[in-house]
């Protein structure tokens, strides 16, 4: 469920409608919806009830302060996997003791931000890690607290390109390793083990890896501990996928989630975490874009929008799809037909959709499209120098802008000409 409805003959976010936005800020645009924020959190936080947990926030899928501090005053956690999104989860207020630090290349300036400004734990991901770890630790007087991520080897039968849980994959430590590698951890100075950690992809539709992988990290939990380790808190990673066709059929709730959880893990009296970032924040946020031209082409017909694929790439990359409508409600009965929809950019995959079937559309009309809120604004760049563009929060009926549109000054302005030019 998502705020994004049409009122009156006009799409809205939640009571603002788009077209206003629009006018405020010009197009394209991300706009996310406070309360599908907060709702699908909740969602998170009441399916594990009552295991004591902690809801950490994927950061990697939507960055904005504003977005974080929206999440954060709810209680959530941060899952942070850089030293930039570390300083962005504590400009948005967040305490260290609610910030974990994950992914497979920190380096050891990023581990000293972390142990000088707070952290609830590292995920480390290697040995060559864990003693870098450990020395920066010792040499600041400090203990940093670790989890181990443990790599199944179970397929999520997701997107080759987000699947993190087999052994070809870059992330975590083989599983069958794990002993070695966390009686190292022991003996390492400035080191406290105080868990597990696994993750196995993102996007899943279905429970089952899920559930492959946590029975894994069980029988792990009771091995180390009758090896003399305490484990009192399992980081199950995040990685539960959303509708992105409407047409398909859902993948599991937060809900059916938990319940695996409680059923797989729930026995081992462990603290459980678990970090999604896409469930929470993809269909919180759309991309709004408005029609430039449509071209007749040959055997074709082409919808050339003014958003692009430095806007929003997970078509390009991935493959990926996006539902788009019209931001003014088509009457029943609306012709349709097949197009194109394209970009700008001089780049042929400059292509969200192939031979779509949408309603007629002209010259100056606004498109949204559908969750847009993970892996969009985020993964954006300036290619053919284009802005980065705008993102706007709506609460209620109020919006606000979160992140201007930069001018071509301040972009030019950026690049410095050597002394010998």
């Amino acid at each position: 469920m998502d705020h994004f409805l049409y009122h009156n003959g006009t799409l809205h976010a939640e009571d603002v409608a788009i077209p206003d936005i629009a006018e405020a800020v010009g197009t394209p645009f991300y706009v996310y919806s406070t309360a599908t924020l907060t709702r699908h959190y909740q969602l998170f936080a009441e399916a594990l009830s009552p295991l004591p947990h902690l809801v950490c926030f994927a950061i990697k899928s939507l960055s904005n302060v504003a977005v974080l501090k929206t999440l954060g005053n709810l209680g959530a956690g941060m899952d942070v996997v850089s030293g930039g999104e570390y300083l962005r989860a504590k400009a948005a207020g967040v305490p260290g003791d609610r910030i974990v630090f994950s992914g497979v290349g920190k380096t050891r300036d990023e581990m000293r931000l972390a142990l000088t400004g707070g952290i609830r734990q590292f995920n480390v991901e290697s040995e060559p890690e864990m003693r870098a770890l450990s020395e920066v630790a010792v040499s600041l007087g400090v203990t940093a607290p670790i989890t181990i991520r443990v790599n199944p080897d179970v397929d999520a039968r997701t997107h080759e390109k987000i699947a993190t849980g087999k052994k070809e994959n870059k992330f975590g430590i083989p599983i069958a390793r794990a002993s070695e590698v966390y009686a190292e951890a022991a003996r390492l100075p400035g080191l406290q083990v105080i868990g597990i950690d696994v993750h196995i992809g993102s996007q899943l539709t279905e429970l089952e890896p899920f559930e492959q992988a946590y029975l894994k990290v069980a029988d792990l939990t009771r091995r180390l501990r009758s090896e003399g380790h305490t484990i009192t808190r399992l980081d199950l990673g995040g990685g539960l996928g959303i509708p992105y066709e409407r047409s398909n059929s859902a993948p599991p709730l937060p809900t059916d989630y938990g319940a695996l959880i409680k059923r797989t893990v729930g026995d081992l009296g462990c603290e459980i975490e678990i970090e999604p970032g896409r469930l929470i924040s993809g269909n919180a946020g759309i991309l709004v874009s408005k029609v430039i031209y449509v071209k007749n082409g040959e055997g074709r017909d082409f919808m050339i929008l003014d958003a692009a694929m430095n806007d929003l790439v997970r078509p390009s990359m991935y493959g990926a799809h996006h539902d788009i409508i019209p931001v003014a409600e088509p009457p029943v009965a609306t012709p349709t037909q097949e197009f194109d929809v394209v970009g700008p950019v001089c780049e042929t995959g400059d292509t969200f959709a192939k031979g779509r079937d949408l309603p007629l559309v002209a010259e100056g009309d606004l498109v949204a499209f559908r969750s847009a809120g993970a892996y969009g604004a985020v993964m954006a760049s300036e290619y053919n120098t284009r802005p980065l563009i705008p993102e706007v929060l709506v609460h209620g009926d109020h919006f606000a802008v979160i992140r201007a549109r930069p001018s071509f000054d301040e972009i030019l302005n950026r690049d410095t000409i050597p002394s010998w030019l």
